[in-house]
């Protein structure tokens, strides 16, 4: 868990640096490492939002830290894939896909971001239709879960939507697109505390306490309160 943490951790500073530095991008001597900082920023907000999803579908049949510490390997393969196939478009290829400036001409880039958006939609149908069927007991009952893979959905449709716009010139998808990735980037990991983490930890803490106070009571602290 603590590297869950420390992930999480990693991830914000990533966030906020990519927040902070946007000018790089229009800095022609900076490409570089904006590319690099762009990827990996996406890359850790990617296994994040992977990580949340293979926590969900594998539903009631494990515990907590056994679901979580799945995940990892789950996550860390598909994101590596991710990784590995930007690395070689952006880096080998010169396909500027973390460029804003770039316009609708660029068909390769708008086409890698209409496969990357159409998978991480499609995912999400497929958890709400789970949620509609006989399956909908493999999945966690709680309504927040639920909330968050509705907002996913919807962020990820109209960033699909926005890049089908781009691809055909309509000059309004780069706004849309651009409004999409400011509450993504802005907004993403204030949500996932409090539709994760927040109960997650909380119960995690009750669980500390409640072996700290057998240890304790094993020990014989507590012996002298019954005399």
């Amino acid at each position: 868990m603590m590297a869950y943490y420390g992930l999480i951790w990693i991830v914000s500073v990533l966030n906020l640096t990519w927040c902070i530095l946007q000018a790089w991008q229009c800095t022609p001597t900076k490409e570089f490492s904006w590319n690099l900082l762009s990827l990996c920023t996406k890359s850790g907000m990617l296994f994040l939002e992977v990580s949340l999803i293979s926590f969900l579908l594998q539903g009631n049949q494990a515990g907590d830290l056994e679901a979580l510490t799945r995940t990892f390997v789950v996550s860390g393969v598909i994101v590596a894939v991710d990784v590995l196939l930007k690395a070689v478009y952006v880096f080998g290829f010169g396909v500027p896909m973390f460029l804003d400036g770039v316009g609708p001409s660029n068909h390769v880039k708008w086409g890698l971001w209409i496969v990357h958006k159409l998978l991480l939609a499609a995912v999400y149908v497929l958890i709400l239709f789970m949620y509609h069927s006989k399956w909908r007991e493999m999945l966690p009952a709680q309504p927040a879960f639920r909330n968050y893979i509705c907002v996913m959905f919807s962020i990820n449709a109209l960033s699909l939507f926005s890049c089908l716009l781009m691809e055909n010139g309509a000059g309004f998808g780069y706004w849309l697109l651009s409004l999409v990735t400011l509450c993504y980037h802005s907004l993403y990991l204030p949500f996932l505390y409090i539709t994760f983490l927040a109960d997650f930890f909380r119960e995690e803490d009750m669980r500390l306490e409640n072996v700290y106070y057998s240890e304790m009571k094993d020990a014989g602290f507590f012996d002298a309160d019954w005399d």
